[in-house]
């Protein structure tokens, strides 16, 4: 199997903690995966690290927000024209803020030099970069809400009862055996992601 899985907790340290054998190898990857997929769904942003490619309008602002955050580096910044090719922008001329490397989680931006507000035909730029948490060096509340999450599908699929759940209350407060939709994710889990959720500058 491949070393690397799109997961915010380490393969090891899921199955160590719950006390996971071999047997149930490919149920721990795919649970922890879709945990990840769906927790970064639920937060509206990626949240491992991963290359970004991603053109920002321009306007004439000095500040440009980025899509995805904490960013990791800058790799490049190219200058569109719609009529013209793309030109490569020297690092002296833009910045991040906060600085690259920065592991704050607030939204990003790009702040460049006055000078390209010069630049006839400007219509945007292209901005390639890393951003997200590396694996291993994720935040505490991230991988216990991964953690959580990929336990409670886990248990779920082991019971056959994907999607649904029994023994609700009837009428009169009676237990009653009748089936209903479960929620997506459970409350303690939302809460753990509510610092992560994408915020708007």
């Amino acid at each position: 199997m491949p070393d690397y899985l799109h997961s915010l907790i380490p393969l090891a340290d899921f199955k160590a903690l719950l006390s996971i054998d071999e047997r149930e190898d490919a149920l721990s990857r795919f649970c922890l995966t879709t945990a990840t997929y769906t927790i970064e769904q639920y937060c509206h942003r990626r949240l491992l690290k991963k290359r970004r490619s991603e053109y920002l309008p321009f306007a004439g602002d000095y500040e440009l927000p980025l899509g995805d955050y904490p960013v990791r580096e800058i790799l490049a910044v190219y200058l569109t024209h719609p009529a013209k090719e793309s030109e490569l922008v020297e690092p002296d001329f833009y910045h991040t803020i906060p600085d690259c490397g920065d592991v704050e989680d607030i939204p990003f931006c790009l702040s460049v030099s006055p000078g390209l507000r010069m630049v006839r035909g400007l219509s945007a730029l292209k901005v390639l970069y890393w951003a997200g948490y590396r694996a291993g060096k994720v935040p505490a509340d991230l991988s216990s809400a991964c953690l959580e999450l990929a336990a409670w599908n886990m248990s779920r699929y082991r019971g056959r009862r994907i999607g649904m759940t029994g023994a609700v209350r009837g009428n009169g407060g009676l237990k009653s055996d009748g089936e209903h939709l479960e929620p997506s994710m459970p409350e303690n889990v939302k809460a753990l992601l509510e610092p992560y959720q994408r915020r708007v500058i």
